[in-house]
């Protein structure tokens, strides 16, 4: 991963996991084509996604830590100075806090996307960049565009399920992402309840603590080895991030989408139950609360794949996108 102090005319900036998932979907969509750098953490994702990239490493911050916020500026500031960009863009999420308001202190063309997650109205650190001048913001929803947040298009276009005959449950992926903070021990321990005992499972566990059980996990793998696994399975149960529902999509699969819940210490707030429910809207997506998933579910989930009908359009942050909301589309019901 290249490090250099080279200037581009375009900083891209995302925390990890899904943010950079969708900024890198994103970022290819841009028009004109401008040479990039980026702003990241360092992790398994980030080092295989951004190889050969000129990338600066921040130090990780998690979900709304205002002191490391505070405490990332100087080093915000120095970027900014040695990258020298004419355009900044960032999908968030506490690392645009850190940058996108110094970007503007140094009259540089900034840009938010809101995550996709977001399809009832902006997250935390969309809310408090409203408030600081000069910044355009962007929503991948059509229904939420108004006049502070112009559609930008959204990283969910082009896809829709289609029903194939359903398979032997032989392989399984288990998805729960790469969040430093929080566990969802909930679903893994139905999963072993429900699951046969002679499936394949690969088990990507994050922050869970699974001590104790019988089962071979990982926090986290080389994105290479999650998607080779996910080509292969049967079924995958993830969590509802953005990042891994997107990589589900691209590689033929329609995932079972099980959401973190805030009340139980699983996340910051319920924005995963948004997603959840906006995808199993679209057709895109099978919702379940960890609770409540059974093996019926999953040896129905054998039988979808999703396919790509059309490539997304280029995104002009100059200007609104005219392309319909993809809530608009035709809908494929579970």
């Amino acid at each position: 991963m290249a490090t250099t102090d080279n200037a581009a005319p375009v900083l891209l900036v995302a925390s990890g996991g899904g943010h950079l998932t969708q900024l890198d979907e994103l970022a290819g969509r841009l028009v004109p084509r401008r040479p990039a750098s980026w702003v990241t953490f360092d992790s398994a994702q980030s080092r295989e996604l951004l190889a050969g990239r000129e990338v600066d490493i921040v130090p990780y911050l998690a979900p709304r830590a205002y002191l490391g916020i505070l405490r990332m500026l100087p080093r915000a500031w120095r970027i900014l100075r040695a990258r020298r960009p004419e355009l900044v863009v960032s999908t968030g999420a506490g690392i645009a806090l850190a940058f996108l308001p110094l970007a503007r202190l140094f009259r540089i063309e900034t840009h938010y996307i809101e995550s996709a997650t977001r399809a009832q109205g902006p997250s935390m650190t969309g809310r408090v960049l409203t408030r600081v001048p000069g910044i355009r913001l962007h929503t991948q929803h059509l229904r939420r565009a108004d006049d502070r947040w112009t559609f930008v298009g959204s990283v969910f276009e082009g896809y829709e399920a289609v029903r194939t005959e359903p398979s032997p449950l032989r392989r399984a992926v288990v998805a729960l992402g790469t969040m430093e903070t929080y566990g969802f021990e909930r679903l893994v321990k139905q999963l072993l309840t429900i699951l046969p005992p002679e499936t394949h499972v690969v088990w990507q566990t994050g922050a869970t603590d699974v001590s104790g059980l019988a089962i071979n996990a990982r926090p986290s793998l080389p994105a290479s080895e999650l998607e080779a696994a996910i080509a292969q399975a049967d079924v995958v149960i993830a969590h509802a991030g953005t990042g891994t529902a997107l990589t589900c999509l691209r590689l033929g699969t329609r995932p079972i989408l099980v959401p973190r819940r805030v009340a139980l210490g699983e996340h910051v707030d319920d924005h995963q139950a948004q997603t959840a429910e906006y995808l199993s809207g679209l057709g895109l997506a099978a919702y379940h609360e960890a609770d409540e998933i059974e093996l019926a579910d999953l040896e129905s989930a054998t039988g979808w794949r999703i396919q790509r009908h059309s490539d997304p359009a280029a995104i002009d942050l100059s200007r609104p996108t005219e392309a319909p909301d993809i809530s608009e589309a035709k809908r494929t019901t579970s």
